[in-house]
């Protein structure tokens, strides 16, 4: 199902992350290969490093002309200054930043970057606000520190903010959100009512009701910093 209703990465987003002329690119914590799929098709020597194998399972399938392995942030399977850069999509939050960061330092070439991405949910959109407000879900873009990630390996750190946006409707909305952790962590009973909210909104909500399909606003926010 992540793989199915998850949304990709505005394809600008991905090329301001990246170094001028990378070729070696390391996509870690790659998950179902969502991005690993995007950097392929761009034409990248791709190496996807991602800890659960059902996770890898999924990748395999999907982005089977990557180089897969296991591992994870903290203990990464490739040799010093191996990689043009380092891209993160939607997992940095998940590492342990302390060990991550030296590793991330230590695979990327003199010169590499290290790019960060996610996808937020803009919800200055009224019916995205309402959705938000009913899910609870943190990945708001209001919610979220517009600034830099601090670290001491790496230089010229900006970030920037992309638009994208995923066309769904009622039930692939709901398969979205049963992919999300605040949904996840709910018993039966609580899930079961996030979904009946979720369609009594899209049916109700004058900027969704009438409508087939609709269109997901999201805000993608990228970090970048060089290694030194």
């Amino acid at each position: 199902m992540y793989a199915a209703v998850r949304p990709d990465y505005p394809t600008a987003a991905v090329a301001w992350l990246l170094p001028p002329e990378a070729r070696r690119v390391l996509d870690l914590g790659a998950g179902t290969g969502k991005l690993t799929r995007q950097l392929v098709d761009a034409g990248h020597d791709v190496v996807a490093v991602e800890p659960s194998p059902q996770l890898r399972a999924e990748l395999a399938a999907y982005v089977p002309e990557a180089e897969l392995l296991e591992g994870g942030a903290e203990q990464i399977p490739l040799p010093d200054s191996d990689v043009d850069a380092v891209l993160v999509g939607q997992a940095f939050h998940w590492f342990d930043q302390d060990r991550a960061l030296p590793e991330i330092a230590r695979v990327l070439r003199p010169g590499g970057r290290l790019g960060l991405l996610w996808n937020f949910d803009d919800d200055s959109v009224p019916w995205v606000n309402a959705l938000a407000d009913l899910t609870g879900t943190i990945a708001r873009v209001s919610q979220r520190n517009p600034g830099v990630i601090a670290v001491e390996q790496f230089t010229d750190v900006v970030t920037a903010d992309f638009p994208h946006r995923q066309r769904l409707d009622a039930d692939s909305l709901c398969r979205l959100l049963q992919t999300h952790s605040r949904f996840l962590i709910q018993d039966a009973e609580g899930q079961a009512e996030v979904l009946r909210r979720t369609r009594d909104l899209v049916s109700t909500h004058p900027d969704l009701a009438g409508h087939e399909s609709f269109v997901l606003p999201y805000v993608t926010r990228c970090w970048r910093g060089t290694r030194g």
